[in-house]
């Protein structure tokens, strides 16, 4: 292919002469390399590294065909610019989780330099060392999503102590979340400058919230954020985990891309928001069945979605033990449309 990334043409849903394809998770813990290098380096020494970092955002590049890399990181990664203290067993842990004021107010100021900076570094020698037709891609935890790790001071299922703090708290969370919004939309933007061609927000935990407690808490916060991005002229992903309740709700945030997992039907949130490119959305799942299952699935999203502004991806990371030969099948099946 020569010209424009392909993935940047879907975001504006220009006519394609392929689907866009990456994975959510691709660099890293199903790679076989990957589990190598993690024998001698904790996983946050990898993400502290620039070196490191990008040699796995390149790990799948070099096996597969894939049309964007997104940059080894964690969400956690920008938060030491605010204060924030934190390690990996094996998800996040906090040292101090914030639950009264002290502990918001105890967030300082992020120096814009600070954020990610290995982050930023790790982009830099990425875009460096991959081919013009291949787009970058940076992201960032949702302001909700971080405040869950840094009130609950875990992941723990349906995070009942943010739950609580939201309720009892809900203007000490206001300025919580006030905070990560500002915090997240520069490091965003510092991304874009060091070469991510667009950004994803990830909201892992937003499907906790009913409709009602995701607009009245939520919504501002995100939509700063992704204004913020969109006026630095930087193209935005935003996905939401298992949050089919809130489509409509979401699908009115500015962003150009609207990524689904896979309980939502892609091809109908297609038909609703025309405007709108889509991303996903492939059980993870399938693909631990082998090759055969995974090629179905991937044939039957080709057939329901049209090829225009349709970044083909699954709906979730894909998981640590999915087959080598899983993915193979995914990248063929789009690769083959294609030809037909």
């Amino acid at each position: 292919m020569t010209g424009e990334r392909l993935l940047l043409k879907a975001i504006r849903g220009e006519a394609v002469e392929r689907r866009p394809l990456w994975i959510m998770r691709q660099a890293g813990r199903y790679l076989p390399e990957y589990r190598e290098l993690r024998r001698s380096y904790p996983f946050k020494a990898v993400a502290q590294s620039p070196e490191l970092a990008a040699r796995v955002t390149l790990m799948p590049m070099a096996r597969f065909p894939l049309d964007a890399a997104i940059v080894f990181a964690d969400i956690m990664s920008p938060l030491p610019a605010l204060g924030v203290e934190f390690d990996f067993d094996p998800g996040p842990v906090v040292e101090k989780p914030i639950r009264d004021r002290a502990g918001v107010d105890a967030l300082t100021p992020p120096d814009p330099a600070r954020l990610g900076p290995e982050v930023l570094a790790a982009l830099r020698q990425t875009r460096d060392a991959l081919p013009a037709e291949t787009a970058l891609l940076g992201f960032c935890g949702a302001p909700w999503t971080l405040a869950a790790y840094l009130v609950e001071g875990r992941g723990r299922k349906d995070f009942p102590k943010l739950r609580a703090f939201a309720a009892a708290e809900p203007k000490l969370l206001e300025i919580l979340l006030r905070k990560l919004s500002g915090a997240m939309a520069t490091y965003l933007v510092s991304q874009a400058r060091a070469g991510a061609d667009a950004v994803q927000v990830f909201d892992s935990w937003a499907g906790l919230l009913s409709l009602a407690d995701w607009e009245r808490l939520i919504r501002p916060h995100l939509e700063m954020l992704l204004q913020t991005v969109g006026e630095a002229g930087v193209p935005r992903i935003l996905f939401l985990q298992n949050a089919p309740h809130l489509l409509d709700a979401y699908a009115g945030l500015p962003a150009e891309v609207l990524a689904v997992d896979w309980r939502v039907d892609i091809a109908e949130v297609q038909r609703r928001y025309p405007s709108r490119a889509v991303q996903g959305n492939i059980d993870p799942a399938v693909l631990l069945g082998g090759a055969a299952p995974t090629r179905a699935a991937a044939v039957a999203l080709l057939q329901q979605v049209r090829p225009e502004g349709h970044i083909v991806n699954l709906g979730h990371g894909i998981l640590p033990q999915t087959p080598l030969e899983s993915v193979s099948a995914l990248v063929d099946a789009v690769h083959e449309e294609q030809a037909t």
